[in-house]
């Protein structure tokens, strides 16, 4: 148990009109937080989830000598829709085609005013999808937000990127169990296996697997697995597996759609959401990112009016930024994060 005070729940959010004009019914957002409200509601960091992930996942970077520090700061990690703990098509038969990364921080909006009565966050952290979050939170709510963590993120998903997301899709729409919609008639196995082995060869960088650093016999910090085969299935192919294929599907979907422009606010102008930013920004991509790359956040700085580009020195690819087995990796992270939460 943690020497800090936790809590978690459910925020039963109703019936919410999404921006496709869908409802997702009965709208669910599991949250947990870490450590304690001030009385004056301004201590308080918003840490949203990555893709596939968990809150339980993401908790390794929370101590008072982490990344966040949750004896100075009331850290609420929301679960993103589609995750499996908030609202998500394994449990909800009539899940909508496409749920935004603005449907998803409308309804964390909603939720931290109603279960806390926050209406202004110090700071928004996030890594990958979570950075993606971030920015949408920035760009949505620009008296609200203080400060932004994009690590690993970007405003609007590149096209490189999406060639990614959709061969993913295709690879769990081309399983005999897929029924259409991104919906399956039983846990697509098969397709879940390749669905791991394509994602290890994006998540990680080519220097990362030319210095061996998967293997156990590589330099160190490495993943420590005996052998590529092990490195696939374990690292990879169980951890995928585990997921509901129609889960990832949905957050794939969501994902590809990223956009802090395409809403009512900015009526699909990319420029005006990137000005109309007040929070201070960190942009922090990782050097050998093949998802988001730095000259992604190289052509947003221009635009923000408050920013720092950091990019994460390092050869560990996109996982750089959630450096759970690195060392070095995290201390940049740390300090980072610790110079844009102190200014």
């Amino acid at each position: 148990m943690p020497a800090w005070p936790t809590q978690q729940g459910v925020f039963e959010a109703g019936d919410v009109t999404l921006q496709s004009g869908s409802i997702l019914r009965h709208a669910r957002l599991s949250w947990k937080a870490h450590g304690t409200l001030s009385p004056a509601r301004d201590n308080v960091i918003v840490y949203p989830t990555s893709y596939g992930a968990q809150h339980m996942e993401l908790e390794w970077l929370i101590g008072p000598d982490g990344v966040l520090d949750p004896t100075r700061w009331f850290i609420v990690i929301p679960d993103m829709f589609g995750n499996g703990l908030s609202s998500s098509p394994s449990d909800t038969p009539d899940y909508p085609t496409l749920v935004t990364i603005h449907d998803n921080v409308t309804v964390q909006r909603r939720a931290l005013a109603s279960l806390f009565g926050i209406d202004r966050v110090a700071c928004v952290y996030g890594w990958s999808m979570g950075a993606l979050q971030a920015y949408h939170w920035a760009a949505m709510f620009p008296e609200a937000v203080e400060r932004i963590v994009v690590n690993c993120g970007v405003a609007r998903t590149a096209i490189h990127n999406q060639v990614f997301l959709r061969g993913l899709m295709a690879t769990l729409e081309a399983a005999p169990e897929h029924i259409g919609n991104g919906r399956f008639s039983a846990e697509p196995r098969a397709a879940k296996r390749a669905f791991g082995r394509i994602y290890a060869g994006w998540a990680l960088s080519q220097d990362f697997y030319r210095e061996q650093r998967h293997l156990a016999s590589g330099p160190t910090p490495n993943l420590n697995a005996p052998d590529l085969e092990t490195f696939l299935k374990t690292d990879w192919e169980d951890r995928f597996g585990a997921r509901p294929a129609a889960n990832l599907y949905a957050q794939l979907r969501t994902w590809d759609a990223a956009d802090i422009g395409a809403n009512s606010l900015y009526d699909g102008d990319l420029t005006a959401a990137l000005q109309a930013i007040r929070a201070r920004v960190l942009l922090m991509p990782g050097e050998t990112d093949l998802y988001f790359r730095v000259a992604d956040n190289a052509a947003e700085l221009p635009l923000l009016r408050d920013a720092e580009l950091k990019p994460i020195p390092s050869i560990w690819g996109h996982r750089a930024g959630n450096p759970v087995f690195n060392s070095a990796d995290a201390a940049f992270v740390k300090d980072a994060v610790r110079d844009l939460l102190g200014s």
